[in-house]
């Protein structure tokens, strides 16, 4: 449900950047920022590789990197490619062969990292393999791997040697006549890369990739990369992005769609707004919207839940929302839909209730979807 139309200091104006293809993902422009994540097996274990790589699609996953570190990786890209639904950049570390060879395998980006691939007549045999095969190139900028000559001259990584790094890389691409590119300067530090995406912003219209690299465990990474990201999407910075996280890439993907969804920018299954609890509650919040999380976790289409433990805020919660609970007394609450109450249920029935709603609002929201896509034919 999108209250943009009527309350503008919700919208968000994103910056005007060109748009490219990872392979069938537009990114940049007026797509939609895409979600992504990397995979943490062996790229030689191919079975692995491609479980993860669907496991990252089924969670809404747009496109997914693959490390491709030795010759072996550029072989078992070849067999994971043709497996899997979603697009697969390569990472390409130290070694330009890699990415020749991965732009070969099917690969449908090349993640090149400036300040280890080579010189530039290396760079420019991996352009030529990307232009031959129909593969973009993403310039990945890392505080940690600069190039020796810009840390002499700044004598640390900063926010000014990032961005340097990353137009002397776009400048190689453009001399060689080479456009299908998207570029990230990603730091660990929250103000360096904050500050390096918002200098990069205005000295380039390419596509962004945002990220906070190494950002760190589950709750720690995601609270930092909601923290560096969150502000730079506020500011229409960005066009696709990536959680980093010593964690399973799939909930990579879910916390970058709660950061997007937390922004209004982008949604995708139940967002569910739920009350801290307190003496108040009409029933145990904290466990129900744990169940309703893992109940809910099959809903892919858009909308919004209310999940609050008594009428102080419940109601107002609850116009707001496609599906709303609120806790009353005598072991029941009331039910809202479409904003408006519905009906009483009681706590003990709630659960499966809530389910059954959610998931008829959730068919009926995409019949009418395909009502209208088949009305506009």
């Amino acid at each position: 449900m999108s209250l943009n139309h009527i309350r503008p200091w919700r919208n968000i104006h994103r910056r005007t950047s060109r748009q490219i293809m990872v392979g069938r993902v537009p990114v940049g422009g007026d797509a939609p920022i895409s979600v992504q994540t990397m995979t943490n097996t062996l790229t030689t274990d191919v079975a692995a590789t491609i479980n993860q790589i669907n496991a990252a699609a089924d969670a809404g996953a747009d496109i997914v990197r693959v490390s491709v570190p030795d010759e072996a990786s550029s072989k078992a890209l070849r067999q994971i490619v043709p497996e899997v639904s979603v697009p697969l950049v390569a990472d390409i570390h130290f070694h330009y062969k890699r990415g020749i060879e991965a732009a070969e395998a099917g690969a449908a980006c090349l993640r090149i990292n400036p300040g280890n691939i080579g010189d530039e007549k290396r760079v420019r045999e991996v352009i030529k393999a990307a232009r031959d095969h129909n593969c973009s190139i993403r310039i990945g900028v890392n505080a940690g791997s600069l190039e020796r000559h810009l840390l002499e001259k700044y004598g640390e990584p900063t926010p000014d040697a990032m961005v340097e790094s990353g137009l002397d890389h776009i400048k190689i691409l453009q001399d060689n006549d080479f456009h299908e590119f998207k570029i990230s300067c990603k730091a660990s530090d929250v103000f360096m890369a904050a500050a390096a995406y918002q200098k990069l912003s205005e000295a380039t219209d390419a596509p962004i990739h945002l990220g906070i690299t190494e950002a760190g465990g589950l709750m720690s990474g995601t609270v930092k990369s909601a923290i560096g990201m969150g502000n730079l999407l506020w500011m229409g910075i960005g066009d696709t992005i990536r959680v980093s996280l010593s964690a399973d890439p799939v909930e990579e993907v879910k916390m970058g769609f709660e950061i997007l969804k937390s922004l209004g920018l982008r949604h995708r299954g139940v967002n569910i707004i739920s009350c801290p609890s307190c003496a108040r509650q009409g029933f145990d919040v904290i466990k129900t919207v744990e169940a309703l999380e893992q109940r809910l976790e099959h809903i892919k289409t858009p909308m919004s839940l209310s999940i609050i433990g008594c009428v102080v805020n419940g109601p107002g919660e609850a116009l707001m929302t496609d599906v709303g609970f609120t806790g009353g007394g005598a072991g029941s609450g009331m039910v809202y839909l479409a904003g408006k109450q519905s009906h009483k249920m009681s706590n003990d029935m709630m659960i499966d209730h809530i389910v059954e709603e959610v998931e008829k609002k959730a068919e009926a929201i995409e019949a009418a979807e395909k009502a209208a896509e088949k009305a506009a034919e």
